[in-house]
């Protein structure tokens, strides 16, 4: 039995949904895919497929096992370009995910500039808040905010780091005064993110003499969405914790001011994760090399510009 070839034939089963259509699209007979189908699940002693006379539905372990022969097949061609000493040029569409904010900020900007290096990658990005499942989900790559990542195995990259700060509209400030230490946080109107900061009833910052905490009143405002704590406190509804890249175009245009500029709170790291794999693909390896050149420069000129607002 070829192993390979018969994984082959499954994957183009599967991804056609038809006996038919994928024996059109590798050349042989009908007869010929259903018979190394057949010998892959004797196999492994599983069924990969439910065959019907109208139509054909991946079983859930033949979900799993699809997942794992798409990169087995992936780094086997990988090995033969290696081994023929060709260079690979990126092409092909790339699966990204991002957390969102991340991704509006910075990560569409450097997938424009990525495109005028490599106009044959394509991109399909998700945006979500939450960590997902590469080898399930079938990402290419995940771009994430985290204070440490679980050990999952997959190859990450660090990219730099993003803090939190508090802001305010102005005229908050010129009605309720400004806040010259942690301590008077608790006589101001603080908004609150669900998840986030305040977690009880108080602030962490991070300052020239350590850490501190900030007791707070319960606050008159919560949302859960960066966006909407963004608009809350430009509205004037009270003082708010924003990361960088959402509070600095307010800073910049003035609708909004920093608050206790020397403090920081929550600062996280940027990775880059991908799945581990001995050959890496041409497109994912050079559009990890553009964020690594590219992300921490961002970061970079964002924070002198958080220095200036202060």
């Amino acid at each position: 039995m070829n192993l390979f070839q018969n994984m082959r034939a499954f994957v183009a089963v599967a991804d056609s949904g038809s006996f038919t259509s994928a024996a059109l699209q590798l050349d042989t007979t009908t007869a010929n895919l259903s018979r190394a189908v057949s010998n892959l699940e004797d196999h492994l002693q599983t069924r990969l497929l439910h065959r019907t006379t109208r139509r054909i539905a991946l079983t859930e372990a033949g979900s799993r096992y699809r997942l794992r022969c798409e990169q087995i097949l992936a780094s086997v061609a990988d090995a033969e370009l290696e081994a023929g000493g060709a260079q690979a040029r990126p092409s092909g569409t790339l699966k990204v995910h991002a957390m969102t904010g991340i991704g509006m900020h910075y990560v569409i900007d450097a997938m424009a500039e990525y495109r005028e290096l490599y106009p044959q990658v394509a991109f399909d990005l998700t945006l979500s808040n939450r960590m997902p499942d590469l080898l399930v989900e079938g990402y290419d790559l995940s771009i994430v905010l985290a204070d440490k990542l679980p050990d999952s195995g997959f190859v990450s990259q660090g990219l730099g780091q993003i803090s939190s700060v508090l802001c305010a509209a102005p005229r908050y400030l010129l009605k309720h005064g400004v806040p010259q230490r942690p301590a008077d946080l608790g006589e101001h109107l603080c908004l609150g993110m669900v998840g986030l900061e305040p977690m009880d009833n108080q602030w962490l910052f991070d300052g020239p003499d350590g850490q501190q905490a900030a007791p707070l009143r319960d606050p008159p405002f919560t949302a859960n969405a960066i966006d909407a704590m963004s608009v809350a406190i430009r509205s004037g509804m009270g003082l708010g914790v924003l990361p960088s890249y959402s509070a600095i175009d307010g800073l910049r245009a003035g609708t909004l001011k920093r608050v206790l500029p020397e403090y920081r709170l929550r600062t996280l790291n940027l990775y880059a994760i991908y799945p581990s794999r001995q050959f890496l693909d041409a497109k994912i390896k050079t559009w990890v090399e553009h964020l690594r050149a590219t992300l921490p420069e961002a970061l970079a000129a964002e924070e002198r510009d958080l220095l200036a607002c202060g």
